[in-house]
């Protein structure tokens, strides 16, 4: 394996800027990303500040007692209760089978980084992966891409769920998973590891009573031997380690929301547009709903001065909103507003990996942040990957297409600009003539059915029509004769597309891992743990 690392613009303008650490984003946080003298300042603010290190930890040493682990695992969880250790931190929603690549990559990140960021500052520092498990949006989690017939074939897992559950509560149909996982490694095709991955799934599977359980059982099999540490944000007994911190964000709730709406007043001065969605009335918490089984976002009726679901089964004064998460934590959780807080309540975050929409929205939470007289961590852009398969790399030689070009933008052009190249002007130029003298031609006979019947030129210009497409078709069909001289290159031209921007997306928001395992081992993550990666920004090419 080998990294090249390329200079490709983020997926949104502001974090492009950030990337550049532009002047005009800087003021929206606390640290820069890439100054270690930002992370030696950082690290003395957290020396500042206390944590509820060993609470934090007994927990995570519970939750992770059900995963695949070693004495890395142990290792970090010790490191965790030193008062001088920091954490790396950073996470996603629980797809099935991990999700999209990005997911991956996010790992990766935050356990580099991790490396890294101990070498450099001579503390402790643990790598944490908070996986999102009170989100409850399951169209999110439940599929995957796989290639089909030249496509991004999406493969669904077969299980309906009504209710807006937390994807934490969503349980899984061992034997339905499994059949459906065998079928999925089927249409990938056998390879000499398909043996081994369809092992790896069943044993996951088998182990795992819920989407979170299985996406944590195939990330600690995978990442057990780099120390990291995973949560579940929807775990009953971490909310319960929440709970004077809930009580905080009740409290505060109208300063949080006005925080918010100040900060992106002025990111709206500097014209980039705000991702969060938000309004006087957010409460920036959600209430889960035990009679419903689902998660209702709360809202603050200033008339009433009562907290509120949008749903209107719910209602609270902030007094009995307070003892109700008093007496049990778990009715509440976080959303993309407060979530970030609660992390920086819980841990002591040197950095925090986030990717391109993260960087957005962070942005818009430094008042918040400043309001209970704290600072947001630095946020670290995470790794973008593709990986690029040899056969790929042939093709791109073989047809001259540039690299960079064809993970930003596809192979379009190029391709047009081929076809451009191989047209046979001769038979464009004869269909164009003959298609000019037949409308020509028509015209004379127009002005002679008028003289005769009027009534007849509706079924003239039907027929004229007829014609053009007659000779349209067959102009089609000689060109496709020509196009097939050349199949083989335009396959080359449709493999680029589909290895690289599948669907016109980043590869890393398409594909899933299992297709990189099926074809190069289980042990293709241990490889990926090899390298040495830079966090300075740019995209990182791994040629395979």
């Amino acid at each position: 394996m080998e990294i090249i690392n390329l200079s490709i613009a983020a997926a949104n303008r502001f974090a492009s800027h950030y990337l550049a650490q532009s002047e005009n984003v800087r003021p929206f946080f606390h640290y820069k990303f890439n100054d270690l003298h930002d992370d030696l300042k950082r690290l003395t603010e957290l020396g500042e500040r206390s944590f509820p290190r060993e609470e934090v930890a007994r927990h995570i040493e519970q939750f992770m007692g059900h995963y695949p682990s070693s004495n890395a695992v142990n290792k970090s969880i010790e490191k965790l209760k030193k008062q001088n250790s920091v954490v790396v931190i950073g996470g996603q929603q629980a797809g099935i089978l991990t999700g999209p690549l990005y997911s991956i990559h996010k790992v990766i990140s935050i356990i580099k980084l991790a490396e890294q960021k101990e070498k450099e500052l001579g503390v402790p520092v643990v790598p944490v992966f908070w996986i999102a498990g009170e989100d409850h949006d399951f169209q999110e989690v439940n599929h995957v891409y796989v290639p089909v017939k030249g496509k991004a074939d999406k493969w669904i897992y077969p299980e309906k769920v009504w209710q807006k559950k937390m994807v934490s509560d969503i349980p899984i149909d061992k034997e339905k998973c499994l059949t459906w996982v065998q079928n999925l490694v089927e249409v990938l095709g056998e390879t000499e590891h398909t043996n081994q991955l369809l092992q790896f799934a069943k044993e996951q599977i088998k182990r795992s009573s819920s989407f979170i359980d299985l996406f944590a059982n195939i990330i600690m099999e995978l990442f057990k031997h780099d120390g990291l540490l995973i949560i579940d944000s929807g775990n009953p007994d971490f909310r319960r380690l929440q709970t004077e911190f809930f009580i905080e964000q009740i409290e505060h709730h109208d300063a949080i929301t006005f925080s918010l709406l100040e900060q992106q007043k002025e990111i709206a001065k500097e014209g980039f547009p705000v991702t969060i969605e938000a309004s006087e009335r957010s409460a920036n918490l959600f209430f889960y709903h035990k009679k419903h089984n689902e998660r209702i976002l709360l809202e603050y009726d200033r008339e009433m001065e009562r907290f509120v679901g949008k749903s209107g089964t719910v209602s609270f004064s902030k007094q009995d909103l307070v003892e109700l998460v008093t007496e049990n934590p778990t009715v509440l959780s976080n959303n993309v507003v407060t979530r970030p807080i609660m992390q920086e309540w819980l841990f002591p975050t040197i950095a925090f990996i986030g990717g391109p929409g993260e960087i957005s929205y962070w942005a818009e939470l430094k008042r918040v942040f400043e309001h209970f007289h704290i600072k947001m961590p630095p946020i670290v852009p995470r790794l973008n990957i593709t990986f690029l398969d040899r056969s790929i790399e042939t093709d791109l030689k073989d047809l001259s297409v540039n690299l960079s070009h064809a993970l930003q933008y596809g192979t379009d052009d190029a391709r047009e600009q081929f076809l451009e190249s191989i047209r046979d002007k001769e038979i464009a130029e004869l269909f164009t003539a003959s298609k000019e003298l037949l409308v020509k031609q028509y015209r004379l006979i127009e002005a002679k059915t008028v003289e005769v019947d009027r009534g007849l030129l509706p079924l003239l210009k039907k027929n004229e029509a007829y014609l053009l497409k007659e000779m349209g078709f067959m102009q089609t069909k000689l060109e496709e004769a020509v196009k097939l001289k050349y199949d083989v290159i335009f396959n080359k031209f449709h493999r680029i597309d589909l290895a690289l921007r599948p669907d016109g997306f980043p590869q890393e928001r398409v594909w899933n891992i299992f297709y990189y395992l099926n074809q190069y081992g289980i042990h293709f993550i241990r490889d990926l743990m090899t390298l040495t990666y830079t966090f300075d920004g740019t995209h990182k090419v791994i040629k395979l």
